[in-house]
C-alpha cells in the first residue's frame, strides 16, 4: 500500500541543529547554513528570529542588485539581514568583510547557502576568522521521530550496554525509511509521489544551481554520473571504469564528483590509515548523501529490500552514515570520519576519530549476528592499539549483544532514531 509517510503533510519538523545555530549567532558576526536546497535552510533562518530582515536571492531582482553593485547592496541592508541561497553572488562575501570590519556584533549577518563556500576563494580570503558554518543535513531519522538524536554522544562515551530489548513496534519499516530519505517535502507525500518529487529536484538543481559553480557544457552527463554513482553507493570509487562506461575523459569525472560534493548530493569518504602502512587501501568510497534520492535514482522501492538484497545493503550503509554524520554537527565539531578497507578485503564502513581516539561502526542489514561479522573492527582495533575506544555493528535486531573482547558490541539500528 503506497501510504503517506510520517503524518501530516503540514508537519513542521524540530532541526536540533537549532542550538548550534543559536550558539553561533550569540558571538560570531557572520554565520552560514550550509546544506542541500530543499533540507530545511529557510525554515531554520527564519525560526531563530522571525522579525528578522530576509532576503532571497533566488529572486531575480534582488540577485541582479547583488551582482550588478555588490557594495552598495551591502551597504543598503539593515544592521541585522538573513540573505538567503548567497552563493549566487558570491561578489557580496568581500562586501560583507568589510561591513563586518567596520561593526563586529554578533549575527549581523545569517547566511544560507546550498552550495559549499568553503570551495570558494573569496570565503577563505575574506570571511576567515569572522564566519562561522553551520551544515543542516536533511532530517534525521531521530528528528523525524521528535528524538534528541543522542546516539553517537551515547556510543562515543562507551554508556551504550549490553541488554535484551523488546519486540519493536515501529509504524515505519527499515526499508521505507531508507527509500524515504530526509529531505522534508517527500516525506509529507506518498512513496509514489516522493520518487517523482525526487527526480524533478534532481533535475532542477542541476538545470539551475550548477551555473552558478560550475561551467558544464552538459549538464545531462552531471544527471547521468549521479544516476551511476547511485547505483554504486557505498562502493570504492574507480572513477576510471566510470569514465570508460559513460564515454566521458577521467578527468571530467573527477570534476563531476566534486561538483556534486559542492551541491551536497555525494560525498568521497577517504580511506582512514595511522600510518602509510602498505596492506591498506587509499581509495576513498562514494556515498549518495540522502538515501532516498539514491533509491529512487536506482529504481529500489521498500519491496526490493529481500529480492536486492546486496543493493539494499549499500543503501543502507550509505543511510547510516548519513545519520552519524549528521548527528556529529551537535555532538561534536571535531569528529572526523574516514572508512577502512585492507588488501585481504577486511573492512570497517565508518571509522571515527577524534585526534588519536578512533572507533568504528559496521553496518549489517540482517537480524542475526555472528563473531565473524566483526573482523574487520578487531583488525583496526589491533592497528589501533590503545587509542581504540570501541567499535559498534549496527544491525536490523533488537538486542544491545556484546560481540568480542574489543569493546565491541552489536546494537539495533534502530537506536540512531530511539535515542
Amino acid at each position: 500500500m503506497d501510504t503517506t509517510y510520517p503524518a501530516e503533510r503540514n508537519e513542521i519538523y524540530p532541526r536540533t541543529v537549532a542550538k548550534v545555530l543559536a550558539e553561533a549567532m550569540a558571538d560570531t558576526p557572520v554565520v552560514c547554513i550550509l546544506g542541500p536546497r530543499q533540507s530545511g535552510k529557510t525554515t531554520l533562518a527564519r525560526s531563530l528570529d522571525p522579525d528578522r530582515r530576509y532576503i532571497s536571492l533566488d529572486e531575480q531582482n534582488y540577485l541582479q542588485l547583488a551582482l550588478d553593485d555588490p557594495a552598495g547592496f551591502i551597504r543598503g541592508l539593515p544592521d541585522t539581514v538573513t540573505l538567503d541561497e548567497v552563493q549566487r553572488a558570491p561578489g557580496l562575501l568581500i562586501q560583507i568583510k568589510r561591513a563586518v570590519d567596520e561593526d563586529r556584533r554578533p549575527g549581523r549577518f545569517l547566511l544560507t547557502g546550498s552550495a559549499n563556500l568553503l570551495f570558494l576563494p573569496q570565503v577563505s580570503d575574506s570571511l576567515a576568522g569572522r564566519m562561522e558554518i553551520v551544515h543542516l543535513h536533511p532530517l534525521t531519522e531521530a528528528e523525524k521521530e521528535r528524538n534528541p538524536g543522542n546516539f553517537l554522544r551515547i556510543f562515543l562515551d562507551g554508556a551504550l550496554k549490553p541488554g535484551i530489548g523488546t519486540e519493536r513496534d515501529m509504524q515505519t519499516s527499515l526499508a521505507e525509511r531508507l527509500t524515504a530519505g530526509g529531505y522534508p517535502e517527500p516525506n509529507r507525500r506518498s512513496a509514489s509521489r516522493a520518487r517523482r518529487w525526487h527526480r524533478q529536484y534532481l533535475q532542477s538543481l542541476i538545470n539551475r544551481d550548477v551555473r552558478d559553480i560550475a561551467r558544464i557544457k552538459d549538464s545531462s552527463e552531471l544527471a547521468r554520473l549521479l544516476e551511476l554513482l547511485a547505483l554504486r553507493t557505498a562502493e570504492l570509487i574507480n572513477a576510471s571504469e566510470i569514465a570508460r562506461g559513460l564515454g566521458l575523459h577521467r578527468e571530467t569525472v573527477d570534476n563531476y564528483i566534486a561538483v556534486l560534493e559542492r551541491l551536497f548530493l555525494v560525498r568521497r569518504l577517504p580511506a582512514w590509515h595511522n600510518s602509510p602502512g602498505h596492506r591498506l587501501i587509499k581509495t576513498p568510497k562514494i556515498h549518495v548523501c540522502d538515501s532516498g534520492l539514491a533509491a529512487t535514482l536506482a529504481d529500489l522501492t521498500a519491496a526490493d529490500w529481500f529480492e536486492q538484497r546486496e543493493r539494499m545493503g549499500h543503501l543502507l550503509e550509505s543511510f547510516v552514515v548519513q545519520q552519524i554524520m549528521a548527528q556529529a554537527e551537535w555532538t561534536d565539531s571535531d569528529l572526523r570520519f574516514w572508512h577502512y578497507r585492507d588488501k585481504d578485503g577486511k573492512e570497517v564502513d565508518l571509522v571515527i576519530t577524534r585526534g588519536k581516539k578512533t572507533w568504528g561502526i559496521e553496518v549489517k542489514a540482517s537480524s542475526a549476528v555472528h563473531r565473524k561479522d566483526v573482523r574487520g573492527l578487531e583488525l583496526l582495533a589491533a592497528r589501533c592499539g590503545k587509542h581504540f575506544q570501541g567499535g559498534m555493528l549496527l544491525y536490523d535486531g533488537k538486542d544491545v549483544l556484546p560481540l568480542g573482547t574489543q569493546n565491541i558490541l552489536a546494537a539495533p539500528i534502530s537506536k540512531l532514531w530511539e535515542l
